[in-house]
């Protein structure tokens, strides 16, 4: 420890960071080797770890043994080339080494003076992700902690743009208040109800539209009940459209959506937090949905571009209703602003803010555009790989096929074992767990038109053609042993 200042000395911290980063490496080195996840016994995990705060400091060493023997083996690693749950979530080296400095410079971006390098760095990778999507670079921005935030501020302020009255000084139960209605699918994230909650809005006023045979939103029924609602006298807040839902990845049809919107007067959030970033794929030909018809969009890096947990933009087209919102100023916060500036504290209702920029210019610079491109390109070839193994089994099916590389799969054997939908529902469910108690790799699940599906998400950048191969051979030994 430092004399002075009761931390370690830098060279202390040096080589400590040395043993971290070996022991780091020699993890992916091996990872293959390690199990995705483990069954666990939560009150033994809880006994391991739960122990009296140590009087006098520890050395290192033996807290990173500790890492890696007690809380290293019970987690679930979504940085393993077999994980396959969920959004497949990742982080690059870059992004990894990113996470490192930021940490080590410890800024708050809240105002522009409290870090300018931060902020204007921010303004850097929200134009550059913006080009990926193809959303207006001019749009308000910023980086915020996921995607269910920026969809609860973005309807914040579609909220306050909505109604008539001043929702900051009189809030929703005002003297002028009127029923607000948020239209969305009825494959949406769960984040739209848990916004409506959090707005005051309520989830009885979340109107959730039928989707059509490809679980996309139908416009027409959005139309009818936006009509409806205004017959009523209630006041359509926004519309949340999907481009890569949760359980199937498919994408709502902005064009029509936008139209309707458009007429209507109706804010049109677009929900691409996992489908936006797609868009600059070859693979893609031109089939992206265009999201630039939103008000408001968000998409996740932390989801398609190998950038560290958290990392999410959300973008404006409507400038300054963001700062409408959440703009509040006490003394002790006030700058003066010049050659453009302004405060990105201004635009959520968060104050204190890490340096995310930094973590997406690393990773984005390390790779560049084409590098971005071909591995996004090549999630997506995994996922043809695997629908086709699929494909030429009697035994599975892929009964909702996306652009995108999350490919749902139902065990449904031939030989009669399986009698019913029930039976192969309980089937697909034993197969899911099983696969996952195995180690070997771990996938998530969901209940669409069909049944029980297993669903295997593939945007790993640490995922291969061989670890497909692995994961095919894994289900289709559990699901035999399951039956």
């Amino acid at each position: 420890m430092s004399e002075h200042t009761g931390d370690w000395a830098p060279a202390d911290f040096e080589h400590h960071g040395r043993e971290l980063l070996a022991t780091i490496r020699q993890h992916f080195e091996q990872v293959r080797d390690v199990p995705v996840a483990r069954p666990y016994d939560a009150a033994e995990l809880m006994g391991r770890l739960d122990v009296d705060l140590p009087e006098q400091g520890e050395e290192f060493p033996r807290i990173l043994t500790d890492t890696w023997e007690k809380v290293v083996p019970d987690l679930v690693h979504w940085n393993h080339p077999g994980f396959h749950g969920y959004f497949s979530t990742c982080a690059s080296f870059p992004g990894m080494l990113a996470e490192t400095m930021t940490a080590a410079l410890n800024v708050n971006s809240m105002l522009w003076k409290t870090s300018p390098s931060a902020s204007a760095l921010e303004q850097v990778v929200l134009r550059w992700l913006a080009e990926l999507a193809g959303y207006p670079s001019e749009a308000d921005g910023l980086l915020v902690g996921g995607a269910s935030l920026a969809t609860l501020y973005a309807l914040g302020a579609a909220r306050d743009a909505a109604l008539s009255y001043d929702v900051r000084e009189e809030g929703m139960s005002g003297p002028h208040a009127r029923v607000a209605r948020i239209y969305t699918s009825d494959q949406a994230h769960s984040s739209v109800d848990k916004a409506a909650i959090t707005l005051g809005i309520g989830l009885r006023n979340v109107v959730k539209i039928p989707s059509d045979d490809q679980y996309r939103m139908r416009p027409d029924l959005l139309e009818e009940a936006i009509a409806r609602d205004l017959a009523a006298g209630c006041v359509p807040v926004a519309v949340v459209a999907t481009v890569g839902t949760t359980s199937v990845a498919a994408a709502d049809p902005l064009e029509p959506i936008s139209d309707i919107c458009r007429r209507f007067g109706v804010w049109l959030h677009v929900d691409a937090a996992y489908g936006g970033l797609f868009a600059f794929s070859s693979r893609m030909s031109g089939a992206a949905e265009d999201v630039s018809v939103g008000d408001s969009l968000v998409v996740n890096p932390q989801k398609t571009l190998f950038v560290p947990l958290d990392s999410t933009a959300l973008y404006c087209k409507r400038r300054g209703v963001l700062a409408n919102t959440y703009r509040l100023v006490p003394e002790y916060l006030t700058s003066v602003h010049t050659g453009g500036t302004f405060d990105f504290m201004d635009l959520s209702p968060q104050l204190g803010r890490g340096f995310r920029a930094l973590k997406l210019w690393w990773v984005m610079r390390s790779f560049g555009r084409s590098g971005l491109q071909s591995r996004l390109d090549y999630a997506m070839q995994l996922a043809d790989k695997l629908r086709q193994l699929a494909a030429d089994d009697p035994n599975w099916q892929c009964p909702a096929p996306s652009r995108y590389p999350l490919v749902c799969l139902r065990y449904l054997p031939q030989d009669g074992t399986a009698s019913d939908a029930k039976a192969v529902d309980d089937l697909n469910a034993r197969i899911v767990t099983e696969l996952n108690n195995s180690g070997e790799a771990f996938v998530s699940h969901s209940v669409i038109r069909d049944g029980y599906v297993v669903r295997v998400s593939l945007a790993n950048i640490h995922t291969t053609g061989q670890d497909i191969e692995r994961l095919w051979s894994v289900l289709n030994r559990t699901a035999k042993m399951c039956r």
